[in-house]
């Protein structure tokens, strides 16, 4: 997208940076009520459209906890034309749960992968249906601001920080960038082989 067009949309920016301050700070206030359960949950998710690598970050934590947890992951299940809480089986296709969760069914089949619009609702229905989970892995969840997870990790892709860019639709940003403040871990996606020292202490400091 060219200056001259960003320029143009930065007014509805502005207008869509301002209903996300407001349903931030509705959660940050308790007037919108955020949701714990007692078993851990660990959030992965990003301040912008587009791919910063969630997916193969999940599959890392699914390969990383799967020798010492059981594990399940609960998906949106963007694109898929089914509705409500789904667990994924091997035989599913994208149409009814989504790409991504199929993907992860496919390449894990001994772990519980599930689809379900309102995470709310479906992480009791997780545990309903398999009691022995001992954490659940949210998958494109940071702005899911309904259920407060135990761990928040926030993904940002070396080229397009989030730090360099802007609301949508002038830019990519869901939200301000200001909301890396609700992370508790930063990973910076899609690094080169090499990374400088003045890199890195750039990356730290931003």
């Amino acid at each position: 997208m060219n200056w001259f067009l960003r320029i143009l949309l930065l007014p509805i920016s502005l207008l869509y940076g301002l209903g996300t301050t407001i349903r931030v700070f509705l959660y940050e206030t308790s007037s919108k009520k955020s949701v714990s359960f007692d078993i851990p949950i660990i959030s992965v998710g990003n301040l912008s459209t587009g791919g910063t690598g969630k997916s193969p970050h999940v599959e890392y934590l699914i390969m990383l906890l799967r020798p010492y947890l059981n594990v399940a992951t609960l998906s949106r299940g963007y694109g898929r034309k089914s509705k409500g809480f789904r667990v994924v089986t091997p035989e599913d296709t994208a149409e009814t749960v989504g790409d991504e969760p199929l993907q992860f069914k496919r390449k894990f089949q001994d772990v519980l992968v599930t689809v379900g619009e309102e995470r709310t609702m479906a992480i009791p229905q997780i545990m309903g249906h398999a009691n022995n989970v001992q954490v659940i892995l949210l998958d494109d969840a940071y702005q899911h601001l309904a259920v407060n997870p135990g761990l928040n990790i926030l993904l940002t892709d070396y080229k397009r920080p989030f730090f360099k860019d802007f609301l949508l639709p002038s830019g990519n940003l869901r939200e301000w960038p200001s909301g890396k403040k609700r992370a508790d871990i930063i990973v910076v996606t899609k690094c080169p082989e090499e990374v400088t020292e003045s890199n890195r202490a750039y990356f730290i400091k931003k």
